[in-house]
């Protein structure tokens, strides 16, 4: 029951991205800007045609190509991992990175482009023009979810081994 559970997350958060970046694509305009919650959260319509930073934006055929083989390996990797017993925060994890994935390469694939949409006002003008979209903090969160699982995951399995040596 859980394996259905988080695939339909996975499918959910990675539609929910997709329906976020039709309207922002039909509701602001390039370049316009749109704030909310006192001016912290910027709204604004980017085209980014490479991958984080704009890397290897003059190469699009590389990157529409290599961001659909890592969904592609990521969604494997993941309907293995949750066919195994345990792990939820790892299991969860990998459908958030899927997720993110997955609406990212939709973009690359349907547009071109992935449309990032959201910034964030800070004292730094470098970072205040930083825009993402939900895939990113999708991704992001994905990331430290996996992570801080595995090391959880590694810490338990130590524990246990110390307590065997200790009790033999």
């Amino acid at each position: 029951m859980l394996i259905l559970v988080l695939i339909s997350v996975t499918a959910c958060l990675a539609m929910l991205d997709i329906t976020m970046k039709s309207v922002i694509e039909g509701y602001l305009k390039q370049g316009e800007e749109r704030t909310a919650f006192g001016g912290k959260v910027v709204l604004r319509k980017v085209y980014n045609k490479g991958f984080c930073l704009n890397i290897l934006k003059n190469k699009p055929e590389i990157v529409k190509y290599t961001s659909a083989y890592a969904a592609v390996i990521l969604t494997i990797y993941q309907l293995f991992t949750l066919l195994r017993k345990g792990r939820f925060g790892k299991k969860a994890g990998l459908s958030l990175l899927t997720a993110g994935a997955w609406s990212n390469t939709f973009d690359r694939w349907l547009r071109g482009y992935v449309i990032d949409y959201v910034g964030f006002e800070t004292k730094k003008e470098k970072l205040t023009r930083l825009t993402y979209n939900l895939a990113d903090f999708f991704i992001a969160a994905g990331v430290v979810l996996t992570a801080a699982s595995g090391m959880t995951h590694g810490a338990v399995k130590g524990l246990k081994g110390l307590a065997k040596k200790k009790t033999a």
